[in-house]
């Protein structure tokens, strides 16, 4: 498989895992949701608003450097956010629109990604000030990885809450492979 429909793959299994976040999520009143649970950033939804900075932010930079990505315009209409921690969304009906349209931008972005780019390091700046300059194709699967491991934070405090949040196992969307 190469890098590309790596890639492709991942954003297909982001946006089916995002889906299912939410939607588990939001059978969760909105005080449960904010309750200090102890996670890293202590509630359910604070975690989720981290997750969508973490892709934002990536996504912003990918832009600044690649911004002959049509898929990409749609990021001149949100916000730079200020940090981390930042609250985007309390609304979980106004979050679950958001994320659904940064899935999409991200799929439509990994169709429409070059093998030249994927394979060209990108310069950025992170928020301590530090130049950086390394193969976007990792970046793309740091962007992953990070909703990933933020997301399995998140079904551990829904599975305090007595919600099982089902399958994550990235088999159930691989394709099945021909054996002639």
């Amino acid at each position: 498989m190469s890098e590309k429909a790596q890639l492709i793959l991942m954003a297909a299994y982001n946006k089916l895992m995002n889906e299912r976040i939410f939607k588990a999520s939001s059978i969760l009143s909105n005080q449960s949701l904010s309750e200090d649970k102890g996670a890293f950033f202590k509630s359910i939804i604070k975690t989720l608003n981290h997750i969508m900075i973490g892709d934002i932010l990536w996504l912003k930079r990918f832009y600044k450097e690649l911004s002959s990505y049509e898929s990409l315009l749609p990021l001149n209409d949100i916000n730079q956010p200020a940090n981390l921690d930042s609250i985007l969304f309390q609304d979980m009906s106004a979050f679950m629109k958001e994320r659904d349209r940064l899935d999409k931008m991200i799929i439509n972005w990994c169709n429409e990604l070059k093998e030249n780019d994927i394979n060209a390091p990108l310069k950025y700046t992170n928020f301590k000030g530090e130049v950086h300059n390394k193969k976007l194709g990792s970046l793309i699967q740091h962007v992953f990885l990070h909703q990933v491991h933020h997301r399995g934070q998140v079904t551990t405090l829904l599975s305090q809450e007595g919600i099982d949040f089902g399958e994550t196992d990235l088999p159930e969307i691989i394709p099945e492979e021909n054996q002639e």
